[in-house]
């Protein structure tokens, strides 16, 4: 065993984990407040509270459950209602489909699965609800899938978010005259992606007619508790039960979720599971029990209402930004604010676009769609990094597609959310929105210029969310794939570096990590004075340098190794003479010795060199009698862009000049500036080193006063008045 300082310090290296991640911890931790600390201090009450004698359990325990019940049916107006503390929150809802079931097959308890199968139930849910709760509840109750119908929303009236009552209508009737039995319809108050809430009111008189359950869950039941109640939300206090999530709406940690319901069986709740006769099993409602009575009734309220107004606020806001669409319920009071950036069709005649929009699965149509998608993708996790404490999120919905939700009543607790910081969202979505439309905008200009310039390739990706994808297409002389692959990947590589040594704002990468095409240089957002046709000339103009270099390194290469080739052969050529030169008896040891000591032999010295410009071989003979190495001819220069754009200092590459009809008058000005501060340092006609006279002087400022009058004539003939050229002409005189 191991002692416990030990063991705690195993637990806190185990919690903070790696340094890297200290940050992230640290700020999720520090919005534990006091009321925080509460709920966690219910969780080690509970352990200790265990061990009691059973007297004295029971009696704490029943006063915990019954205050906590008794608060919670009061503050979001359910009156006789009783509670069921879960850690799933879908826990409550199997337990409720339980107790239905054990309600309406009243043999359920002897015969089982047999009661079933003569009549099969069936659960209704929307086809707005969380994904896989269908499934959920089907493997927990052990029924098959054809017990559950999903029900489609509304396509022609009201929300697309709410469900059919009329189409719903029908399915139950259909499915009655079939033999089966409706059973349970789970419906929301406030869906999972747009927070909608469903005619419950509606809903609760088909649901009695045909006496089956109703069963509400969803965030905008946390607006119970507010003092003005929207009809739509109100109508759920007469639903037969509801699923509660109070640790996200009040910010409290590793609290249960509550299925609030009314049923007059307490056997029956006990079969299902809603009740519990061990003691222990009340004490899951103890950290809410010490939180609600931290909080108190004005605390909850305020905190409710906090989230309500943080929406409010960023609906106002989003309603007076353009290209942005949003997607509310109630516009007056809506927990939930669902936005996306949206540019309408102002290059295409309405009336085909109407047209299209009919067709199903139109090319065009759905292309536009997925790269709005893209775009709302981007803007969404921009958002979500610039503003942490917002909370936003990317959602995916059927009708609008990708589309950036703001649920406070989900994160503002948590994050401890103000007002300033919506406020701070606005300001970047701002930002972000020029962005979104010039690059929209520029998409199609930069494909066509792309397609009209030879050696570059346009790749269509609609999932990056960007300006374009471009390959530089490598010309290849008769090479096999793999090493056409390599070439390519290199060629890319170095244009991709080359276009990130480039000082613009635009940025380049390799696209994403997963899913994206090989050997591409990917480019992000632009703004809306990007010169797209310098662009992509700078693209494909180094393209082709960076292609010929590496054509030309690989000539040197093979040129160098057939200049090597043919020196050998020169050199071994070159021995051979020497040999007969020499003669055979030189090459005696002793003899050769001797006879070199009578009659020296004179050889000339022939080495070789190498000219790699020229890429042959020449003699040293020139350079042993001039005694320094020749320069030889002058070497090609190296292939460069031929783009060579004048920019102003502090200007970065591929901007379009906004205001070109001022550039000839703003440069000529500069320029006879420039000429006027050079003849302030000397006179034309004065000599380095000549000391200036007052004549030369007496000329210098008559040149001086020309030179400004014609500066003051270009002016006056830039703001389209006549130039006065008399007095021009009588202040050069006088001077």
């Amino acid at each position: 065993g191991q002692d416990m300082v030990s063991i705690l310090q195993l637990v806190q290296n185990l919690m903070h984990g790696e340094e890297e991640e200290e940050a992230s911890q640290s700020y999720r931790l520090q919005n534990v407040g006091e009321q925080g600390h509460m709920a966690l201090l219910g969780h080690s009450l509970a352990a200790y509270i265990s061990v009691l004698d059973r007297e004295r359990l029971r009696k704490l325990t029943t006063r915990i459950l019954s205050d906590t019940t008794l608060w919670l049916c009061r503050l979001f107006r359910y009156e006789n209602g009783s509670a069921y503390y879960h850690e799933d929150d879908r826990e409550g809802l199997v337990k409720i489909c339980r107790l239905v079931i054990h309600t309406r097959y009243e043999d359920y308890t002897l015969e089982g699965f047999n009661v079933l199968y003569t009549k099969q139930p069936v659960i209704y849910i929307s086809s707005a609800a969380r994904t896989g709760l269908g499934q959920a509840l089907c493997n927990q109750l052990g029924l098959p899938l054809s017990c559950m119908c999903r029900v489609p929303c509304n396509t022609m009236f009201g929300s697309q978010h709410q469900m059919d009552v009329a189409l719903l209508d029908r399915v139950i009737k259909d499915d009655v005259e079939s033999g089966k039995l409706p059973l349970l319809l789970v419906a929301n108050a406030g869906t999972p992606g747009a927070g909608h809430t469903d005619k419950l009111g509606r809903l609760k008189e088909l649901c009695e007619q045909y006496k089956m359950w109703l069963h509400v869950e969803g965030v905008n039941l946390a607006t119970l508790a507010l003092g003005y109640v929207s009809s739509s939300v109100l109508a759920a206090t007469k639903c037969d039960s509801m699923t509660l999530t109070l640790g996200s709406w009040l910010g409290l940690p590793a609290v249960p979720a509550v299925t609030l319901y009314r049923h007059e069986d307490p056997s029956l709740s006990l079969a299902a599971g809603l009740t519990s006769s061990q003691p222990v099993e009340k004490l899951r409602a103890l950290p809410l029990w010490l939180s609600l009575q931290y909080l108190g009734h004005d605390g909850i309220v305020e905190r409710i209402k906090h989230a309500s107004q943080l929406s409010q606020r960023l609906l106002e806001n989003l309603k007076n930004l353009d290209f942005i669409k949003t997607s509310v319920e109630d516009e007056l009071s809506s927990p939930v604010v669902v936005f996306k950036f949206f540019q309408e069709y102002s290059n295409r005649d309405q009336t085909s676009h109407a047209a299209q929009a009919s067709t199903i699965q139109h090319p065009i149509i759905s292309n536009e769609r997925h790269i709005y998608d893209t775009f709302n993708q981007w803007l969404g996790e921009q958002l979500a990094q610039l503003v942490p404490a917002s909370g936003v999120d990317v959602v995916e919905l059927e009708d609008e597609g990708t589309c950036v939700r703001f649920s406070p009543l989900m994160t503002s607790a948590v994050l401890g959310t103000e007002i300033q910081d919506i406020d701070q969202l606005v300001d970047c979505l701002k930002m972000k929105i020029p962005v979104l439309t010039s690059t929209l905008q520029l998409r199609e200009e930069f494909e066509q210029e792309v397609r009209r310039t030879v050696g570059l390739l346009y790749i269509e990706d609609l999932g990056w969310p960007g300006l374009g994808v471009v390959r530089y297409s490598y010309h290849c002389d008769g090479k096999n794939d793999d090493k056409q692959e390599k070439e390519l990947e290199k060629i890319n590589t170095e244009l991709l570096k080359k276009l990130n040594e480039l000082e613009s704002d635009l940025t380049f990468s390799l696209g994403p990590e997963f899913g994206g095409q090989k050997n591409c240089v990917y480019i992000g957002m632009v703004a809306e004075d990007l010169d797209v046709s310098e662009l992509v000339e700078t693209i494909a103009a180094t393209g082709r340098e960076i292609e010929e270099n590496s054509r030309l390194l690989e000539n040197m290469t093979e040129v160098v190794r057939k200049g090597i080739q043919e020196a050998q052969l020169q050199l071994q050529k070159a021995n051979e003479e020497r040999l007969l030169e020499e003669g055979l008896l030189r090459q005696i040891p002793v003899v050769g010795s001797v006879l070199n000591w009578f009659s020296p032999f004179q050889a000339s010295s022939k080495g070789r060199t190498f000219n790699l410009t020229a890429g042959s071989l020449e003699s040293t003979e020139s350079m042993y009698v001039s005694k320094a190495q020749g320069t030889g001819t002058t070497p090609p220069p190296t292939p460069t862009s031929s783009l060579a754009k004048q920019r102003l200092p502090g200007q970065k590459a591929f901007k379009r000049s906004l205001r070109s009809s001022d550039g000839f008058s703003e440069t000529s000005s500069i320029s006879h500036c420039d000429d006027l501060d050079k003849m302030d340092q000397r006179p034309p006609n004065l000599c380095p080193g000549q000391e200036q006279g007052p004549l030369e002087m007496e000329k210098a400022e008559e040149q001086k006063e020309v030179a400004q009058a014609k500066i003051d004539t270009e002016d006056m003939h830039s703001d389209k008045s006549p130039p006065d050229c008399t007095k021009v002409e009588d202040q050069a005189s006088q001077r």
